[in-house]
């Protein structure tokens, strides 16, 4: 599998955001998920929306050991590619970015060591292809003080900086675009129980933007700064097992003037998952024109899946079932580290945070050899047996007026990923108000 086109990813990406700096308030929604459900649910949207579509794998899902997914980066690489062939997407369209690139995996080594594997990582996802890479230097290692100065997070942006470029001369191919930002939220939502956050004061965002560009200077990489196409600052949106903090437009009227004087920066914010319509329009306004989205992605594969569990006990007896809902519980009890330390209440509470929590820890089970089967067959029971109208329209009301319009079929699979493209269709509408290519007289639209 060839790896997508870095010229023309970066393309897309780059006349996005000149066209929000010229006063076009587009943007563009960048899907930070491994799953490959998730994956196809959002090439089907930016197929329907006539436009392109940013998938970005974090440091802890895929790095050059693996990560959690056990994915290398040409192996996500591959993976989106092949989903996207088979969706008849074309490939040009599709823009890949890597998410918290930095020690952030090696916390726990001295800063050396963490360095020393942040590099390869750097390197592992520049050589695989991928446009679009997020510069994060922001944590501590274990020699490190608990607060880093700024000076040494934009210095250690710049080793990495260097290696990127590097990597790319080395193997022929375009450099990439990047995002820079010390304000940077725990990837995957807040673990602590949330009330209302504050902005990025105004000033800090300038003191991260002239660090970072002394920083590049003194490695001389200075002609690498028009490529750095975004600030990562806290807007004041975050989500936490049970609550949304919603954006404050309001709150953020300095912030929003930090990027007047920078032709070529844009804000980017992480953790947007669940907010609501109206405050992804104003965000994209607001010149947050990356919007990251991920655990709200996940959630609602998962509603979908539940659903479709109960549909099954509803048609079919229980020797045959799939018992999808009742195997996740099992292995998330039997594994429990990736939920343990932070759901915290009593045996009830925990259950339910287990299931239903907008942090959703449960993504992390899904690759599960046990889980995956679990949900397979469920699919499989249920397009063998057909799923009446009336229980689609009980447990999936959505999916059922859509499939009473004609939008699609209502196969098993289909009524997954039209329910996680309801999570994305806000996002589309926020930043692509129009397509962003040209349509044929069938309205299908080409690269």
């Amino acid at each position: 599998m060839s790896s997508t086109t870095p010229a023309l990813a970066g393309t897309h990406l780059t006349r996005t955001i000149t066209a929000h700096k010229a006063g076009d308030a587009v943007g563009v929604y960048s899907v930070c998920s491994a799953h490959p459900t998730v994956v196809r649910a959002a090439i089907d949207q930016a197929a329907a929306d006539g436009t392109y579509v940013l998938i970005e794998a974090t440091s802890n899902q895929v790095d050059q050991f693996g990560g959690y997914t056990g994915l290398r980066p040409a192996d996500f690489r591959d993976m989106v590619l092949g989903i996207a062939d088979e969706a008849g997407f074309p490939s040009q369209r599709v823009v890949l970015g890597g998410d918290h690139l930095g020690p952030n995996r090696w916390q726990r080594e001295p800063a050396e060591v963490a360095m020393d594997h942040a590099e390869a990582l750097i390197a592992a996802y520049v050589s695989a292809g991928y446009a679009k890479i997020h510069l994060d230097c922001s944590m501590s290692c274990a020699d490190d003080p608990p607060v880093l100065s700024d000076d040494v997070v934009a210095g250690r942006a710049a080793r990495l900086l260097r290696v990127a470029e590097g990597t790319a001369r080395l193997h022929g191919v375009d450099a990439p675009v990047y995002v820079i930002g010390t304000e940077v939220p725990v990837p995957g939502g807040a673990h602590e129980t949330l009330d209302r956050l504050i902005p990025t004061p105004a000033d800090r965002a300038r003191v991260t933007i002239a660090v970072h560009r002394n920083a590049f200077d003194a490695e001389g990489l200075s002609h690498v700064w028009p490529r750095v196409i975004a600030l990562v600052v806290q807007p004041g949106v975050e989500f936490d097992h049970l609550n949304v903090v919603d954006y404050q437009h309001d709150a953020t009227t300095e912030l929003r003037h930090v990027l007047d004087d920078q032709p070529s920066l844009v804000f980017e914010a992480h953790s947007t998952d669940y907010q609501r319509p109206a405050q992804l329009r104003e965000l994209v306004r607001d010149h947050w024109a990356i919007l990251k989205v991920g655990p709200a992605l996940t959630f609602a594969m998962r509603e979908a899946l539940f659903g479709l569990a109960l549909i099954e006990q509803e048609l079919l007896p229980a020797a045959g079932r799939s018992n999808l809902i009742e195997v996740v519980e099992q292995r998330m009890l039997a594994e429990p580290a990736q939920w343990q330390g932070y759901y915290e209440g009593d045996p009830q509470t925990q259950r339910t945070a287990r299931r239903y929590s907008y942090s959703d820890r449960l993504r992390y089970y899904w690759a599960h050899p046990e889980v995956d089967a679990a949900r397979r067959t469920l699919l499989s029971n249920l397009d063998a047996i057909g799923i009446p109208l009336p229980l689609i329209n009980q447990f999936l009301p959505g999916q059922y007026e859509r499939i009473r319009a004609g939008e699609f079929h209502a196969g098993a699979e289909d009524l997954v990923i039209d329910r996680i493209r309801d999570a994305l269709r806000p996002y589309a509408r926020a930043c692509h108000p129009r397509p962003t290519f040209p349509t044929d007289s069938t309205g299908v639209a080409h690269a």
